[in-house]
């Protein structure tokens, strides 16, 4: 139930057409909750039958032309109601631990390389998450939608910089295993 209000919270932030909305979700929520074109296409239409958000209405209607969308009463308020809601946490899962957990069994043949891969692209992601903050969060800038954004890419920064961590810890005990790994 989470990609509608990630939609509802990107309309309510700037009213967008899909292809704007798409593009964002490519630059900033979907890091943290991904989705396709498609389903964030197919969600717009239920949230309009839903009577969550509309059409903003076109100076020129023509066939084919992009539609823009803003939220509507009701979709704020179930935003605000899913806000205030309570959640639990969902269990960690991640086929890499998993393959870590296979290897105890079966071996470590090519586990390495994979894991220095890993290593590699979560360096990547958290000098990407480093340059959003320098960028978008200079010092002072501490209006409170401000500092709960600021507070989501600092969730993505401490994720990566754990995964770096842990890889870097994970190199070092295959690098101590015996035999071929």
């Amino acid at each position: 139930m989470s990609l509608p209000h990630a939609i509802l919270t990107a309309l309510l932030e700037r009213p967008s057409s899909g292809l704007e909305l798409t593009r964002r979700f490519d630059r900033s929520i979907g890091y943290f909750w991904s989705a396709t074109h498609q389903q964030i296409y197919r969600e717009l239409g239920r949230l309009e039958a839903e009577g969550y958000i509309c059409t903003l209405p076109t100076e020129q209607p023509a066939r084919g032309q992009k539609k823009s969308y803003e939220v509507l009463a009701a979709g704020r308020a179930e935003l605000a109601r899913w806000t205030a809601a309570s959640q639990d946490p969902k269990p960690q899962r991640d086929v890499l631990l998993l393959r870590l957990r296979a290897a105890a069994v079966v071996g470590t043949a090519g586990l390495e390389a994979d894991l220095r891969r890993h290593l590699e692209l979560h360096r990547l992601q958290l000098a990407e998450y480093e340059e959003i903050q320098r960028r978008d969060f200079p010092p002072g800038k501490d209006a409170p939608e401000d500092r709960l954004r600021h507070l989501v890419l600092r969730a993505g920064i401490d994720l990566e910089t754990f995964w770096t961590r842990w890889l870097g810890h994970a190199l070092e005990e295959l690098g101590e295993l015996p035999g071929p790994s």
